[in-house]
């Protein structure tokens, strides 16, 4: 089946899917409070939760009934190599920003991506909390809660709402000479997501994102008129043996030539 035909046959179910997956995590999210979840910490240190791995048990036996071909790449579940010789591919991080989540901020999402050939063809990135619900086919746009969403009309970089580690968005500052901060956005699938609408004119990511935190934002991004690449200016690659990406930059289509130039002239010029 083409990969657009699959897309549209399968997305009434992720959406059903996703926004299930939103209510059993909101089950143990408490605005402005720890979570009611059990939290241990996983090798290397960062944290998970009891809510985590219950949405991504959930989420593997729902995705792979719709699609029983398609391989599974997800944070919580140990990685199978048999995905690299898969055509398609489920992507997905069950809760994206999880220190969020734990912490009562509601800058947390789902986020599910459907591969093809390596690319994006389906994309959802969810925060129960905002109620935002994020959503693209690839050809077909990108929606918020339904509605059309685009990227920021802005034609320049200066004084450009920025999302981002701080020590990027200081380069970039350093390189146009103004930009404005915006406020941390803990889900990386959020922050590009948010880059999609055009509430933020851009955003930028640090070295050691894996798939499951951008795949299907990417595609939220690109459906709405926005380009997410490396310092290089050349776009993800997934579905690797080593699903790590270096640091990237989010924008609207218009601004990405020049924003790469920003963020690699002063490199180049220190070396």
């Amino acid at each position: 089946m083409p990969h657009r035909e699959l897309a549209r046959a399968l997305s009434p179910l992720l959406h059903d899917v996703a926004r299930e997956a939103g209510a059993m995590a909101r089950s143990y999210f408490r605005r402005g409070e720890k979570t009611s979840a059990r939290i241990w910490s996983k090798a290397g240190g960062s944290p998970v939760t009891e809510a985590d791995v219950q949405v991504d048990a959930f989420l593997k036996v729902r995705l792979s009934r719709a699609l029983p071909e398609a391989g599974w790449l997800s944070e919580e579940t140990a990685d199978d190599p048999a995905r690299l010789k898969r055509k398609t591919v489920w992507i997905v991080d069950p809760i994206d920003g999880t220190r969020a989540f734990l912490n009562g901020h509601p800058d947390w999402s789902v986020a599910i991506g459907l591969l093809v050939d390596g690319e994006p063809v389906m994309g959802v990135v969810y925060g129960p909390a905002l109620e935002a619900f994020y959503a693209a086919v690839r050809g077909e746009g990108a929606t918020l809660n339904g509605r059309p969403i685009a990227v920021s009309a802005r034609s320049a970089l200066a004084g450009a709402l920025t999302a981002g580690p701080k020590p990027l968005v200081d380069q970039l500052q350093q390189g146009v000479g103004d930009v404005a901060y915006a406020e941390k956005i803990p889900s990386l699938a959020l922050r590009l997501a948010r880059v999609a609408e055009g509430a933020i004119d851009l955003g930028l990511v640090s070295a050691n994102a894996r798939d499951w935190d951008i795949a299907a934002a990417d595609l939220i991004l690109r459906e709405a008129g926005g380009r997410l690449s490396g310092f290089d200016g050349a776009p993800p690659r997934y579905n690797q043996a080593d699903p790590v990406h270096g640091e990237m930059l989010a924008c609207p289509e218009g601004l990405h030539a020049a924003l790469v130039q920003a963020l690699t002239r002063r490199r180049q010029a220190a070396h």
